[in-house]
């Protein structure tokens, strides 16, 4: 395409256009989000014959229609198992899945925390607004404390969940969280997580101006980007802080990454050897 940016053909090739303009609010940071996940999927060099996306309910999950890709559109919850099937299936594949923090962290909180315990092979992008968007607001495992919502109008009281320490502690072998203020850093979150053998979880902290923004006086897109720009602490900084220090901030880098054994490689190990014993037993 003539006057177009070096690899924009590639990123292009991967997006349905003709659905455009999406559906998701002025403001709303997922379609930076679904950007760099794009261009950590070109970046790479991926066959898009290699890779499928799988996607739960909510506005995060209505990314996976604007991709060209083979894709699952599952129901609440239940995109992880639905991945891991897929996985367990075709495990050549490059399983995607794209999810938002109430799709994972509530209802679909147990999946999570046994894919991460299995170090099945897939790349987990939550889309984490920190609020139920699709559904007029309510607030989500992640909605921060004192935050307000339609289902907290006088302030939440409950205690978000950190993802990445609970993905790290139940034996992700690679996370890392990034932002939509910084597009080209989560980009290559994503691109290590796509790289990664085990189970790969990226947490992508985005913003809903409409819902989360309006109730909580950072009504536009462009507030809440500045807010997570001075929010956002690198690991290596962050634990030089107190606690008082760190609050009402978040954590950005690379938590975790090991080389451990991932699952459907251990599973093809037992198919094996279920086969040779099957063979020792005769007729």
């Amino acid at each position: 395409m003539p006057g177009t940016p070096s690899g924009s053909e590639d990123i292009l090739s991967l997006v349905r256009v003709d659905r455009f303009p999406h559906l998701w609010c002025a403001g709303c940071g997922h379609g930076i989000v679904l950007g760099a996940l794009v261009r950590a999927i070109v970046d790479r060099r991926l066959d898009p014959a290699s890779l499928v996306v799988v996607a739960g309910i909510g506005c995060a999950a209505r990314a996976a229609g604007y991709l060209k890709l083979d894709g699952v559109h599952a129901t609440h919850g239940r995109a992880i198992a639905f991945a891991t099937g897929i996985k367990l299936a075709r495990p050549e594949l490059k399983v995607i899945v794209i999810t938002g923090d109430g799709d994972l962290a509530a209802i679909g909180g147990n999946h999570f925390i046994h894919a991460a315990r299995r170090n099945i092979g897939l790349t987990v992008v939550c889309f984490n607004n920190s609020i139920y968007g699709m559904t007029s607001g309510q607030y989500s495992p992640m909605t921060p404390r004192a935050a307000r919502a339609t289902t907290a109008p006088y302030g939440h009281i409950e205690k978000p969940f950190d993802l990445c320490e609970l993905a790290a502690a139940c034996g992700a072998t690679y996370v890392a969280r990034g932002g939509a203020y910084n597009p080209a850093r989560l980009t290559g979150y994503i691109a290590s997580g796509l790289d990664h053998r085990g189970f790969a979880f990226i947490e992508a902290v985005s913003q809903c101006p409409t819902y989360f923004g309006r109730r909580n006086r950072l009504a536009r897109g462009i507030d809440l980007l500045k807010w997570q720009k001075e929010a956002a602490l690198p690991l290596e900084r962050a634990a030089s802080l107190s606690p008082e220090e760190r609050e009402g901030r978040f954590t950005v880098g690379v938590f975790r990454d090991v080389d451990e054994p991932e699952y459907t490689e251990a599973y093809d190990g037992v198919i094996a050897l279920a086969g040779k014993k099957g063979a020792e037993a005769g007729p």
